[in-house]
């Protein structure tokens, strides 16, 4: 697809009728997901996808598979991941794809592969849908890290069969998706262990893999289904997925491409590739929200906060891949903040609804993908703005953030504010696993206490200054000149440097396997992702494949 520059773009909106790489079948409460890469329809020319491995448009549709699975399947309380080939699991991300892909591709692939392997895992922690793994053939590098998102993973015992991490031996850098940092936290494999097996090109297979905690269980290959199934009833029986609800279908997300401008029905967004900077408008609830849970199924897709979540995960995906060249994001909104804090009183009120749960959920994901997107991130919170409960989550996510004090001349909206609700408090933690107010406030914790006795009250540039929750607040005489500076000054700053700084300042606090497998992506990956071993003219990505042999720089850095 193309827009109105004709740049090719990618489009990270699917749905089941246009799946070239999966198959999604049912029974009852257990869902069977089987990979079936076709090797000839790769996103891009040039590589062929064999042996089930992967490539960014095979990723694209899982994560529509698991967003799918969760909202339109409530009956579903397990899922059954397995391969559609013969013999052969997944060989992991398509190698001649990362060879020829550019060092940016590399990373944001890696980014999005990692994004929806954790809604796997979430789907089973939060969710009451966890996934068993029947692993049926090798599986190798992101095939195995596939594997280890799901809670179980059984696998044939055959002599053909192994699971292995090859990349290190192989081709000089390392499982792009978090795999070495699952193998340890998560599935908390011996360090010794992990170290030998993230140096076999071979893998493990057999008794070995259950012995080192690889996988859970190995079954003749004649038993792998029935021993799968089992597993997968065992889990669905202590699911809380209703059985009896209807799902929401996800019907195909509106968008509109103009050369300068990505437009839906509730976010715009003002492209000035000229400086660098993508103003993302968020518009707020235009009328209150359904009083009990069977509005809000009625409503279905046109929710407000579930059609946002939706809207601005499409933008922040659409960006991150397409929009390189724009550094900075700067965030805004429109609406009454009585409306929004309308929505989340209901979203905190029907928790424990399956569906409100998914929403709460969606936005969460969403929420960690600004989190970890390598892009500064500045809020503007102006007369006419609704930064309230759920949207004031875009300007505490963000880098820094400008609020104007008092009225703005000429303009009659009210002065700007801002307003807590329930849901600043603990419905969106960050991958760090706190909310965004402890995080924010790591040295103060008694602030966070004294803010819950604020909610629903609206704080103007002096009380939210005062509370700490915004970095600047000039007033209308030095606004302009002080927003455009802060923009110009951002841009002139090294793209490298912004994005290793970044990192490092948003997940203080608390390691967890989140901000460990995002954290090694920005920093070390990132830059094994540029060194000649791995992308020079002998390096193993270079190499790979030709029958040449590839040359190490031997020296440690």
């Amino acid at each position: 697809m193309a827009d109105a520059s004709d740049r090719a773009i990618v489009d990270f909106r699917t749905e089941p009728s246009r799946y070239r790489h999966w198959r999604v079948s049912y029974d009852g409460r257990i869902a069977f997901v089987a990979m079936d890469v076709s090797e000839n329809a790769g996103l891009r020319p040039g590589y062929e996808l064999k042996l089930n491995s992967y490539d960014l448009g095979v990723d694209i549709e899982l994560h529509d598979v698991v967003q799918r699975l969760r909202f339109e399947h409530p009956e579903v309380a397990a899922v059954v991941l397995t391969s559609a080939k013969e013999r052969v699991f997944c060989a992991g991300a398509n190698i001649r794809m990362l060879g020829q892909s550019s060092h940016g591709w590399k990373v944001n692939f890696c980014k999005f592969t990692n994004e929806t392997r954790n809604a796997i895992e979430e789907a089973g922690t939060e969710s009451g849908q966890p996934w068993v793994c029947a692993v049926n053939g090798p599986c190798a590098g992101g095939g195995y890290e596939l594997a280890m998102a799901c809670q179980t993973i059984v696998m044939a015992d055959d002599g053909n069969t192994s699971v292995a991490l090859p990349e290190v031996p192989l081709l000089g850098v390392l499982p792009g998706t978090g795999g070495l940092t699952r193998l340890v936290d998560r599935r908390k494999v011996r360090r010794d262990r992990a170290d030998v097996f993230s140096t076999l090109e071979e893998g493990v297979k057999g008794k070995r893999a259950v012995e080192w905690n690889l996988v859970d269980e190995v079954v003749p290959r004649s038993r792998l289904e029935e021993a799968v199934r089992r597993r997968a009833e065992a889990l669905a029986a202590r699911s809380d997925r209703p059985g009896d609800a209807r799902g929401v279908t996800l019907t195909p997300l509106a968008r509109t491409l103009e050369a300068d401008r990505v437009g839906y029905r509730w976010v715009t967004c003002a492209l000035d590739r000229a400086r660098g900077v993508a103003e993302i408008t968020v518009q707020g609830p235009d009328a209150p929200p359904p009083p009990d849970a069977a509005g809000v199924r009625a409503q279905g897709v046109e929710f407000w906060p579930l059609a946002l979540a939706r809207e601005l995960e499409d933008v922040i995906l659409h960006l991150r891949a397409n929009e390189e060249q724009v550094g900075l994001w700067v965030l805004r909104t429109e609406g009454q903040a009585d409306l929004v804090e309308a929505h989340d009183r209901v979203l905190d009120r029907l928790a424990g609804d399956w569906l409100v749960r998914e929403i709460r959920l969606y936005l969460r994901r969403t929420l960690k993908r600004l989190d970890v997107t390598s892009r500064s991130l500045f809020a503007l919170i102006e007369p006419g703005s609704c930064f309230a409960g759920t949207l004031l989550e875009l300007a505490l996510a963000a880098d820094r953030s400008y609020m104007l004090q008092g009225a703005r001349e000429g303009d009659p909206r009210p002065q700007a504010a801002v307003r807590l609700t329930a849901l600043n408090f603990g419905a969106y933690p960050m991958p760090n696993g706190l909310t965004r107010l402890a995080s924010r406030f790591l040295g103060e914790p008694g602030r966070v206490d004294d803010l819950k006795g604020r909610v629903g009250q609206d704080l103007d540039a002096a009380a939210a200054d005062g509370a700490g929750l915004v970095t600047f607040t000039p007033d209308d005489i030095d606004w302009d000149d002080e927003v455009r500076i802060a923009i110009e000054e951002r841009s002139a700053f090294s793209p490298d440097a912004l994005t290793g700084m970044e990192a490092s300042l948003r997940f203080a606090g608390p390691e967890t396997v989140e901000t460990k497998i995002f954290g090694r992506l920005s920093a070390w990956q990132n830059w094994i992702f540029q060194r000649p071993n791995a992308v020079g003219p002998k390096g193993g990505l270079s190499v790979y494949g030709t029958g040449e042999r590839r040359e190490l720089d031997r020296r440690r850095v």
